[in-house]
Protein backbone atom coordinates (compact mmCIF):
# COMPACT_ATOMS: atom_id res chain seq x y z
CA UNK A 1 0.00 0.00 0.00
CA UNK A 2 1.41 3.39 -0.97
CA UNK A 3 2.23 5.92 1.80
CA UNK A 4 -0.29 8.40 0.36
CA UNK A 5 -3.12 5.88 0.46
CA UNK A 6 -2.09 4.81 3.97
CA UNK A 7 -2.39 8.43 5.06
CA UNK A 8 -5.76 8.67 3.29
CA UNK A 9 -7.10 5.62 5.13
CA UNK A 10 -5.78 6.88 8.46
CA UNK A 11 -7.52 10.22 7.95
CA UNK A 12 -10.75 8.49 6.93
CA UNK A 13 -10.68 6.57 10.23
CA UNK A 14 -10.05 9.83 12.08
CA UNK A 15 -13.00 11.46 10.35
CA UNK A 16 -15.21 8.48 11.24
CA UNK A 17 -14.21 8.84 14.88
CA UNK A 18 -15.09 12.54 14.84
CA UNK A 19 -18.42 11.82 13.19
CA UNK A 20 -19.30 9.18 15.75
CA UNK A 21 -18.79 11.82 18.47
CA UNK A 22 -20.91 14.30 16.54
CA UNK A 23 -17.95 16.59 15.94
CA UNK A 24 -18.92 19.80 14.21
CA UNK A 25 -15.41 20.34 12.90
CA UNK A 26 -15.69 17.71 10.15
CA UNK A 27 -15.72 20.25 7.35
CA UNK A 28 -12.26 21.48 8.33
CA UNK A 29 -10.67 18.06 8.00
CA UNK A 30 -11.17 17.20 4.32
CA UNK A 31 -9.44 14.21 2.79
CA UNK A 32 -7.81 16.64 0.39
CA UNK A 33 -5.51 17.93 3.15
CA UNK A 34 -3.59 14.69 2.81
CA UNK A 35 -1.97 15.87 -0.37
CA UNK A 36 -0.51 19.08 1.05
CA UNK A 37 2.59 17.18 2.11
CA UNK A 38 3.72 16.22 -1.38
CA UNK A 39 6.19 19.06 -1.48
CA UNK A 40 4.97 21.28 -4.32
CA UNK A 41 3.49 24.39 -2.74
CA UNK A 42 1.82 25.39 -5.99
CA UNK A 43 -0.86 22.81 -6.71
CA UNK A 44 -3.90 22.40 -8.93
CA UNK A 45 -6.95 22.18 -6.70
CA UNK A 46 -9.92 19.98 -7.62
CA UNK A 47 -13.09 19.26 -5.69
CA UNK A 48 -14.36 15.82 -4.67
CA UNK A 49 -18.03 16.35 -3.78
CA UNK A 50 -19.91 13.34 -2.43
CA UNK A 51 -22.09 12.16 0.44
CA UNK A 52 -19.71 10.71 3.01
CA UNK A 53 -22.56 10.56 5.54
CA UNK A 54 -26.32 10.12 5.29
CA UNK A 55 -28.58 7.83 3.29
CA UNK A 56 -26.42 7.90 0.13
CA UNK A 57 -23.05 7.28 1.79
CA UNK A 58 -23.56 3.54 1.15
CA UNK A 59 -22.92 4.31 -2.52
CA UNK A 60 -20.98 7.57 -2.62
CA UNK A 61 -18.16 6.99 -0.12
CA UNK A 62 -16.59 4.40 -2.40
CA UNK A 63 -16.88 6.75 -5.41
CA UNK A 64 -14.94 9.40 -3.50
CA UNK A 65 -12.31 6.76 -2.75
CA UNK A 66 -12.00 5.87 -6.43
CA UNK A 67 -11.59 9.52 -7.38
CA UNK A 68 -8.86 10.05 -4.78
CA UNK A 69 -7.17 6.88 -5.98
CA UNK A 70 -7.11 8.20 -9.56
CA UNK A 71 -5.65 11.50 -8.34
CA UNK A 72 -2.94 9.63 -6.45
CA UNK A 73 -2.06 7.76 -9.67
CA UNK A 74 -1.97 10.97 -11.70
CA UNK A 75 0.26 12.67 -9.13
CA UNK A 76 2.60 9.67 -9.10
CA UNK A 77 3.02 10.11 -12.86
CA UNK A 78 3.86 13.80 -12.58
CA UNK A 79 0.52 15.53 -12.00
CA UNK A 80 -0.67 18.08 -14.55
CA UNK A 81 1.10 21.14 -15.97
CA UNK A 82 4.12 20.36 -13.82
CA UNK A 83 2.08 20.60 -10.63
CA UNK A 84 0.57 18.11 -8.20
CA UNK A 85 -3.21 17.83 -7.89
CA UNK A 86 -4.63 18.82 -4.51
CA UNK A 87 -8.09 17.31 -3.87
CA UNK A 88 -10.43 19.21 -1.58
CA UNK A 89 -13.06 16.75 -0.38
CA UNK A 90 -16.48 17.97 0.75
CA UNK A 91 -19.18 15.94 2.51
CA UNK A 92 -22.58 16.93 1.08
CA UNK A 93 -24.33 14.73 3.67
CA UNK A 94 -26.93 13.31 1.24
CA UNK A 95 -28.66 16.70 1.12
CA UNK A 96 -29.15 18.70 -2.12
CA UNK A 97 -29.05 21.97 -0.19
CA UNK A 98 -25.62 21.10 1.17
CA UNK A 99 -24.49 19.94 -2.28
CA UNK A 100 -25.23 23.43 -3.60
CA UNK A 101 -23.61 25.15 -0.64
CA UNK A 102 -20.46 23.02 -0.91
CA UNK A 103 -20.30 23.54 -4.67
CA UNK A 104 -20.18 27.28 -4.14
CA UNK A 105 -17.55 26.94 -1.44
CA UNK A 106 -15.35 24.76 -3.64
CA UNK A 107 -15.64 27.14 -6.59
CA UNK A 108 -15.63 30.51 -4.82
CA UNK A 109 -13.42 29.92 -1.77
CA UNK A 110 -11.21 26.97 -2.66
CA UNK A 111 -10.91 28.05 -6.33
CA UNK A 112 -10.89 24.48 -7.66
CA UNK A 113 -10.28 23.89 -11.37
CA UNK A 114 -12.85 21.06 -11.68
CA UNK A 115 -15.15 19.04 -9.44
CA UNK A 116 -15.79 15.30 -9.43
CA UNK A 117 -19.01 14.27 -7.75
CA UNK A 118 -22.77 14.05 -7.12
CA UNK A 119 -24.94 10.93 -7.26
CA UNK A 120 -28.67 11.62 -7.37
CA UNK A 121 -30.17 13.63 -10.21
CA UNK A 122 -31.78 15.92 -7.67
CA UNK A 123 -28.36 16.91 -6.38
CA UNK A 124 -26.87 17.23 -9.87
CA UNK A 125 -29.72 19.46 -11.03
CA UNK A 126 -29.37 21.55 -7.87
CA UNK A 127 -25.67 22.28 -8.49
CA UNK A 128 -25.82 22.53 -12.30
CA UNK A 129 -26.51 26.30 -12.38
CA UNK A 130 -23.55 26.93 -10.07
CA UNK A 131 -21.08 25.27 -12.43
CA UNK A 132 -22.57 27.02 -15.44
CA UNK A 133 -22.37 30.39 -13.68
CA UNK A 134 -18.77 29.90 -12.56
CA UNK A 135 -17.53 28.32 -15.81
CA UNK A 136 -16.11 25.23 -14.06
CA UNK A 137 -16.53 21.57 -15.10
CA UNK A 138 -18.39 18.96 -13.05
CA UNK A 139 -17.58 15.32 -13.84
CA UNK A 140 -20.71 13.28 -13.03
CA UNK A 141 -20.13 9.49 -12.76
CA UNK A 142 -23.61 7.99 -12.27
CA UNK A 143 -26.24 6.57 -14.62
CA UNK A 144 -29.23 8.89 -14.88
CA UNK A 145 -32.47 9.61 -16.76
CA UNK A 146 -30.99 11.83 -19.49
CA UNK A 147 -33.21 14.64 -20.83
CA UNK A 148 -30.37 17.03 -20.03
CA UNK A 149 -27.17 18.48 -21.42
CA UNK A 150 -24.88 21.12 -19.99
CA UNK A 151 -21.87 22.92 -21.34
CA UNK A 152 -20.25 22.45 -17.91
CA UNK A 153 -21.02 18.81 -17.03
CA UNK A 154 -19.13 15.78 -18.34
CA UNK A 155 -21.46 12.79 -17.97
CA UNK A 156 -19.39 9.60 -17.60
CA UNK A 157 -22.36 7.48 -16.44
CA UNK A 158 -24.97 5.85 -18.69
CA UNK A 159 -28.16 7.37 -20.11
CA UNK A 160 -31.37 5.58 -21.06
CA UNK A 161 -30.35 4.19 -24.44
CA UNK A 162 -27.26 2.72 -22.75
CA UNK A 163 -29.13 1.19 -19.79
CA UNK A 164 -32.93 1.08 -19.47
CA UNK A 165 -33.63 0.45 -23.17
CA UNK A 166 -31.24 -2.55 -23.43
CA UNK A 167 -32.57 -3.84 -20.10
CA UNK A 168 -36.19 -3.91 -21.25
CA UNK A 169 -35.31 -5.47 -24.61
CA UNK A 170 -33.30 -8.24 -22.92
CA UNK A 171 -35.89 -8.83 -20.18
CA UNK A 172 -38.76 -9.22 -22.68
CA UNK A 173 -36.78 -11.88 -24.53
CA UNK A 174 -35.51 -13.73 -21.47
CA UNK A 175 -37.71 -13.10 -18.42
CA UNK A 176 -41.24 -12.08 -19.42
CA UNK A 177 -43.45 -9.22 -20.58
CA UNK A 178 -45.25 -8.12 -17.40
CA UNK A 179 -43.29 -5.49 -15.45
CA UNK A 180 -43.64 -3.81 -12.07
CA UNK A 181 -41.68 -0.54 -11.68
CA UNK A 182 -40.42 0.51 -8.25
CA UNK A 183 -38.16 3.44 -7.48
CA UNK A 184 -37.17 6.16 -5.06
CA UNK A 185 -39.47 9.17 -5.21
CA UNK A 186 -37.36 11.80 -6.94
CA UNK A 187 -36.66 12.90 -10.49
CA UNK A 188 -34.41 10.08 -11.76
CA UNK A 189 -36.77 7.12 -11.14
CA UNK A 190 -39.91 9.08 -12.00
CA UNK A 191 -38.48 10.38 -15.28
CA UNK A 192 -36.71 7.13 -16.18
CA UNK A 193 -39.99 5.25 -15.70
CA UNK A 194 -41.41 7.23 -18.64
CA UNK A 195 -38.54 5.94 -20.78
CA UNK A 196 -39.11 2.41 -19.50
CA UNK A 197 -42.81 2.60 -20.33
CA UNK A 198 -41.98 3.69 -23.88
CA UNK A 199 -39.61 0.71 -24.24
CA UNK A 200 -42.10 -1.75 -22.74
CA UNK A 201 -44.83 -0.50 -25.07
CA UNK A 202 -42.48 -0.77 -28.07
CA UNK A 203 -41.77 -4.41 -27.18
CA UNK A 204 -45.48 -5.14 -26.61
CA UNK A 205 -45.07 -5.65 -22.89
CA UNK A 206 -47.27 -4.50 -20.00
CA UNK A 207 -46.73 -2.38 -16.88
CA UNK A 208 -48.75 -4.04 -14.10
CA UNK A 209 -47.71 -1.69 -11.30
CA UNK A 210 -45.66 1.41 -10.47
CA UNK A 211 -44.71 2.57 -6.97
CA UNK A 212 -42.24 5.06 -5.47
CA UNK A 213 -40.67 5.17 -2.01
CA UNK A 214 -39.25 8.14 -0.13
CA UNK A 215 -35.47 7.99 -0.56
CA UNK A 216 -35.07 8.50 3.19
CA UNK A 217 -37.54 5.76 4.13
CA UNK A 218 -37.33 2.05 4.87
CA UNK A 219 -41.14 1.64 4.84
CA UNK A 220 -41.36 -0.82 1.98
CA UNK A 221 -43.86 -3.45 3.11
CA UNK A 222 -46.83 -1.84 1.36
CA UNK A 223 -45.02 -1.72 -1.97
CA UNK A 224 -43.90 -5.33 -1.61
CA UNK A 225 -47.46 -6.45 -0.96
CA UNK A 226 -48.60 -4.65 -4.14
CA UNK A 227 -45.89 -6.45 -6.10
CA UNK A 228 -46.99 -9.78 -4.63
CA UNK A 229 -50.59 -9.08 -5.59
CA UNK A 230 -49.72 -8.00 -9.15
CA UNK A 231 -47.56 -11.09 -9.82
CA UNK A 232 -45.36 -9.49 -12.51
CA UNK A 233 -42.83 -11.46 -14.53
CA UNK A 234 -40.11 -8.93 -13.69
CA UNK A 235 -39.49 -6.16 -11.13
CA UNK A 236 -37.64 -3.14 -12.56
CA UNK A 237 -35.91 -1.53 -9.58
CA UNK A 238 -34.76 2.10 -9.45
CA UNK A 239 -34.50 2.41 -5.67
CA UNK A 240 -31.34 4.20 -4.51
CA UNK A 241 -29.34 4.11 -1.30
CA UNK A 242 -29.97 2.15 1.87
CA UNK A 243 -33.68 1.66 1.08
CA UNK A 244 -32.57 -1.21 -1.17
CA UNK A 245 -31.45 -3.17 1.89
CA UNK A 246 -34.94 -2.99 3.41
CA UNK A 247 -36.67 -3.57 0.08
CA UNK A 248 -34.94 -6.83 -0.81
CA UNK A 249 -35.25 -8.16 2.74
CA UNK A 250 -39.00 -7.51 2.51
CA UNK A 251 -39.23 -9.20 -0.89
CA UNK A 252 -37.68 -12.36 0.53
CA UNK A 253 -39.96 -12.34 3.59
CA UNK A 254 -42.89 -12.15 1.17
CA UNK A 255 -41.61 -15.20 -0.71
CA UNK A 256 -40.56 -13.17 -3.77
CA UNK A 257 -37.29 -14.77 -4.87
CA UNK A 258 -35.28 -14.55 -8.11
CA UNK A 259 -36.50 -17.93 -9.34
CA UNK A 260 -40.14 -16.78 -9.00
CA UNK A 261 -40.05 -13.06 -9.84
CA UNK A 262 -36.58 -11.80 -10.77
CA UNK A 263 -35.58 -8.20 -10.14
CA UNK A 264 -33.57 -6.15 -12.61
CA UNK A 265 -31.88 -3.24 -10.78
CA UNK A 266 -30.35 -0.06 -12.16
CA UNK A 267 -28.68 1.31 -9.00
CA UNK A 268 -27.39 -1.81 -7.23
CA UNK A 269 -23.75 -2.76 -7.66
CA UNK A 270 -21.02 -4.78 -6.00
CA UNK A 271 -20.73 -2.07 -3.32
CA UNK A 272 -24.37 -2.09 -2.20
CA UNK A 273 -24.40 -5.91 -2.20
CA UNK A 274 -21.82 -5.88 0.59
CA UNK A 275 -24.57 -4.56 2.87
CA UNK A 276 -27.12 -7.16 1.77
CA UNK A 277 -27.70 -10.91 2.05
CA UNK A 278 -25.70 -11.89 -1.04
CA UNK A 279 -26.93 -15.48 -0.99
CA UNK A 280 -30.55 -14.31 -1.05
CA UNK A 281 -29.75 -11.86 -3.84
CA UNK A 282 -28.16 -14.50 -6.10
CA UNK A 283 -30.11 -14.87 -9.34
CA UNK A 284 -31.33 -11.28 -9.57
CA UNK A 285 -29.90 -8.92 -12.20
CA UNK A 286 -28.32 -5.49 -12.63
CA UNK A 287 -27.73 -3.40 -15.75
CA UNK A 288 -24.39 -1.58 -15.90
CA UNK A 289 -21.64 -0.55 -18.25
CA UNK A 290 -19.08 -2.04 -15.84
CA UNK A 291 -18.83 -5.05 -13.55
CA UNK A 292 -15.78 -5.96 -11.50
CA UNK A 293 -15.88 -9.43 -13.10
CA UNK A 294 -15.06 -8.12 -16.62
CA UNK A 295 -12.27 -10.35 -17.92
CA UNK A 296 -9.79 -8.00 -19.54
CA UNK A 297 -6.21 -7.25 -18.61
CA UNK A 298 -7.00 -3.54 -18.22
CA UNK A 299 -9.73 -4.30 -15.70
CA UNK A 300 -7.67 -6.92 -13.89
CA UNK A 301 -4.86 -4.38 -13.33
CA UNK A 302 -7.34 -1.71 -12.21
CA UNK A 303 -9.02 -3.97 -9.63
CA UNK A 304 -5.67 -5.27 -8.37
CA UNK A 305 -4.20 -1.78 -7.93
CA UNK A 306 -7.32 -0.54 -6.14
CA UNK A 307 -7.32 -3.52 -3.78
CA UNK A 308 -3.59 -3.15 -3.17
CA UNK A 309 -4.32 0.40 -2.04
CA UNK A 310 -7.53 -0.12 -0.06
CA UNK A 311 -7.50 -3.79 0.91
CA UNK A 312 -8.20 -7.13 -0.73
CA UNK A 313 -11.78 -7.12 0.53
CA UNK A 314 -12.76 -3.93 -1.28
CA UNK A 315 -15.00 -4.25 -4.34
CA UNK A 316 -15.32 -1.96 -7.35
CA UNK A 317 -18.57 -0.70 -8.89
CA UNK A 318 -19.70 1.03 -12.09
CA UNK A 319 -19.88 4.49 -10.51
CA UNK A 320 -16.42 4.03 -8.99
CA UNK A 321 -14.99 3.03 -12.36
CA UNK A 322 -16.69 5.95 -14.11
CA UNK A 323 -15.31 8.35 -11.49
CA UNK A 324 -11.85 6.81 -11.87
CA UNK A 325 -11.67 7.09 -15.65
CA UNK A 326 -13.37 10.51 -15.60
CA UNK A 327 -10.59 11.83 -13.38
CA UNK A 328 -7.97 10.41 -15.74
CA UNK A 329 -9.83 11.89 -18.74
CA UNK A 330 -9.69 15.33 -17.14
CA UNK A 331 -5.96 15.04 -16.40
CA UNK A 332 -5.19 13.88 -19.94
CA UNK A 333 -7.23 16.74 -21.41
CA UNK A 334 -5.48 19.33 -19.22
CA UNK A 335 -2.10 18.00 -20.32
CA UNK A 336 -3.07 18.05 -23.99
CA UNK A 337 -4.63 21.52 -23.74
CA UNK A 338 -1.68 22.86 -21.78
CA UNK A 339 -4.10 24.90 -19.69
CA UNK A 340 -6.86 24.64 -17.08
CA UNK A 341 -9.20 26.78 -19.17
CA UNK A 342 -12.61 25.08 -19.22
CA UNK A 343 -13.34 25.47 -22.93
CA UNK A 344 -9.87 24.31 -23.96
CA UNK A 345 -10.19 21.28 -21.68
CA UNK A 346 -13.57 20.40 -23.24
CA UNK A 347 -12.06 20.56 -26.72
CA UNK A 348 -9.23 18.26 -25.62
CA UNK A 349 -11.76 15.81 -24.12
CA UNK A 350 -13.96 15.38 -27.18
CA UNK A 351 -13.94 11.99 -28.95
CA UNK A 352 -10.47 10.99 -27.75
CA UNK A 353 -10.65 7.22 -27.08
CA UNK A 354 -9.60 6.11 -23.60
CA UNK A 355 -8.97 2.51 -22.58
CA UNK A 356 -11.02 2.39 -19.36
CA UNK A 357 -11.58 -0.73 -17.25
CA UNK A 358 -15.07 -1.08 -18.83
CA UNK A 359 -13.61 -0.83 -22.36
CA UNK A 360 -12.99 1.95 -24.85
CA UNK A 361 -14.85 5.13 -23.88
CA UNK A 362 -14.94 8.64 -25.35
CA UNK A 363 -16.78 11.89 -24.73
CA UNK A 364 -19.25 12.95 -27.43
CA UNK A 365 -18.60 16.60 -28.37
CA UNK A 366 -22.29 17.16 -29.16
CA UNK A 367 -23.60 16.44 -25.66
CA UNK A 368 -20.55 15.76 -23.39
CA UNK A 369 -21.85 12.28 -22.53
CA UNK A 370 -19.72 9.15 -22.76
CA UNK A 371 -19.87 6.54 -25.49
CA UNK A 372 -19.86 3.35 -23.40
CA UNK A 373 -20.98 -0.29 -23.49
CA UNK A 374 -24.05 -1.81 -21.84
CA UNK A 375 -23.99 -5.07 -19.89
CA UNK A 376 -26.43 -7.18 -17.89
CA UNK A 377 -25.13 -9.20 -14.97
CA UNK A 378 -26.66 -11.95 -12.83
CA UNK A 379 -25.80 -11.71 -9.14
CA UNK A 380 -23.68 -14.53 -7.72
CA UNK A 381 -23.60 -15.72 -4.13
CA UNK A 382 -20.24 -14.02 -3.62
CA UNK A 383 -21.70 -10.63 -4.55
CA UNK A 384 -20.06 -10.52 -7.96
CA UNK A 385 -21.83 -10.78 -11.34
CA UNK A 386 -21.90 -13.25 -14.21
CA UNK A 387 -22.27 -11.17 -17.37
CA UNK A 388 -25.18 -12.64 -19.35
CA UNK A 389 -25.39 -9.98 -22.06
CA UNK A 390 -22.85 -7.53 -23.46
CA UNK A 391 -23.29 -4.88 -26.17
CA UNK A 392 -19.60 -5.53 -27.05
CA UNK A 393 -19.21 -2.10 -28.67
CA UNK A 394 -19.66 1.35 -27.10
CA UNK A 395 -23.17 2.79 -27.55
CA UNK A 396 -23.60 6.39 -28.68
CA UNK A 397 -25.19 8.41 -25.85
CA UNK A 398 -28.64 9.80 -26.64
CA UNK A 399 -29.89 11.92 -23.73
CA UNK A 400 -33.05 12.85 -25.70
CA UNK A 401 -34.54 9.57 -27.03
CA UNK A 402 -36.31 9.76 -30.38
CA UNK A 403 -39.78 8.98 -28.97
CA UNK A 404 -40.11 12.72 -28.28
CA UNK A 405 -38.39 15.91 -29.34
CA UNK A 406 -35.91 17.62 -27.06
CA UNK A 407 -38.49 20.35 -26.39
CA UNK A 408 -41.07 17.71 -25.42
CA UNK A 409 -38.66 15.96 -23.05
CA UNK A 410 -37.73 19.24 -21.39
CA UNK A 411 -41.40 20.17 -21.08
CA UNK A 412 -42.01 16.77 -19.47
CA UNK A 413 -39.35 17.49 -16.83
CA UNK A 414 -40.61 21.01 -16.28
CA UNK A 415 -44.09 19.61 -15.72
CA UNK A 416 -42.82 17.29 -12.99
CA UNK A 417 -40.81 20.08 -11.35
CA UNK A 418 -43.83 22.40 -11.43
CA UNK A 419 -46.03 19.69 -9.93
CA UNK A 420 -43.48 19.35 -7.12
CA UNK A 421 -43.42 23.07 -6.39
CA UNK A 422 -40.10 23.74 -8.11
CA UNK A 423 -38.26 20.89 -6.39
CA UNK A 424 -36.67 17.78 -7.94
CA UNK A 425 -38.25 15.39 -5.44
CA UNK A 426 -41.86 15.07 -4.33
CA UNK A 427 -42.45 17.77 -1.68
CA UNK A 428 -43.85 15.37 0.93
CA UNK A 429 -40.52 13.53 0.67
CA UNK A 430 -38.20 16.56 0.80
CA UNK A 431 -36.95 15.95 4.33
CA UNK A 432 -33.77 17.11 5.94
CA UNK A 433 -31.11 14.59 5.05
CA UNK A 434 -32.88 13.25 1.95
CA UNK A 435 -31.00 13.34 -1.34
Amino acid sequence: MSPSIKRLLTLQLTISAFLSLGAVVFGVFTLGHLFHSWGNKETVKVGVLHSLTGIMAISEQSVADATLFAIQEINASGGVLGRQIEPVTADAKSDPVIFKKESRRLLEEEHVSAVFGCWTSECRKTVKPVFEEKNILLFYPVQYEGMETSSHIIYTGSVSNQQTAPAVQWAVKNLGRRFFIVGSDYIYPVAASRLIKDSVEWHMGEIVGEEYIDLHSSEVEGVVQKIKAAQPDVILNMINGETNVAFFAALRRAGITPDKIPTVSFSISEVELQRMDKTAMAGDYAVKSYFQSIRTETNRRFVQKFQDAFGAGRVVSEAMEAAYYGTHLWARAVREAGTLDTQDVIKALSMKPFNAPEGIVSIDPANLHAWKPARIGRIREDGQFDIVWDSIHPIRPDPYPAERTRAEWEAFLTGIQTQWGGAWSRPSHSKAGAA
